[in-house]
């Protein structure tokens, strides 16, 4: 079932922030279908859990072919803060072996790596033959956090976008199988997963300085995603863009992406199913 809520009155921008106790109640109301969501209740967890089981096995599946063909396989997990980027990796990850499926989650460049080429770093992690990696925040973060942020020069973005796509397309060229999630979230519902976070002991430490921060920067982070879209959404690389306002719904659709392009040993479509539309586009539909 999917309903639109009905427009209404702007909430003044003061009540964006996390420096209040509480969540203002109107973006409490409104949080769930902020961002145009197109559903207005989360799914059902037995649904979720009998579909993520099902999927689950697919992944084994398909890994087990992976160890057996030699294909490389490597996941780009972009969004902002609080989309639901770990806890999709998660899921991915749950039941592989982790011999051979590794999560790439970086903290900030060392002095080292600052003084070597931007995408160093990140090579050092690409897969073996018959691997897997599922990268936590990627190379992208210079089109994103540290332009808005103001921690790298315009020349250095510039550069990244010039270089990206031929270093995307070396990764193809060499037999990579390349996917880019971006997971969208809206607004509100960004500030109240925000406000959760630091209401909730276990979940304090996800809270850094630079979501505080962020608060405050929603048009600038915009603007730097569409031109990220508009230069980066390749035909060898293209972006999947997974709405997460829902993040059972979309960690079922992040897995279905990538079980339905790859034609893997043992696949069964039934189990795999539709990757729903009202969910997953692309970084072709964003720049629209």
């Amino acid at each position: 079932m999917s309903t639109k809520q009905p427009d209404l009155a702007p909430i003044d921008e003061k009540h964006y922030t996390l420096e209040t106790d509480a969540l203002h109640p109107l973006i409490d109301a409104r949080a769930f279908q902020s961002g145009d969501y197109p559903y207005d209740g989360k799914m059902k967890t037995s649904a979720y859990e009998d579909q993520l089981r099902l999927l689950q096995i697919e992944l084994c599946k398909l890994q087990g072919w992976q160890r057996e063909s030699g294909e490389r396989l490597v996941m780009v997990f972009e969004g902002r803060d609080a989309a639901g980027k770990g806890g999709t990796i998660k899921r991915f990850m749950e039941h592989l072996n982790p011999r051979h499926a590794h999560v790439v989650a970086l903290t900030k460049p060392t002095e080292a790596e600052r003084g070597q080429w931007y995408f160093q770093r990140y090579v050092a992690h690409m897969p073996t033959a018959g691997d897997m990696a599922l990268l936590d925040r990627s190379w992208y973060n210079r089109a994103g956090v540290e332009r808005v942020m103001g921690f790298c020069e315009p020349e250095q973005t510039e550069q990244f976008f010039q270089e990206v796509p031929d270093f995307e397309h070396m990764l193809v060229r060499d037999g990579v199988r390349v996917f880019k999630f971006w997971l969208t979230i809206g607004r509100e519902q960004q500030l109240r997963r925000f406000h959760r976070r630091k209401s909730d002991p276990l979940k304090q430490w996800k809270l850094s300085p630079i979501d505080y921060a962020c608060v405050g920067k929603w048009g600038d982070y915009t603007a730097a995603k569409v031109e990220m879209f508009q230069r980066t959404h390749t035909e060898h690389a293209p972006w999947t863009v997974v709405k997460s306002n829902d993040k059972k719904r979309a960690r079922l659709n992040a897995i279905r992406v990538v079980l339905s392009a790859v034609d893997y040993a043992g696949k069964d479509a039934n189990a795999v199913g539709d990757i729903d539309p009202k969910i997953v586009g692309t970084g072709a539909d964003e720049i629209e």
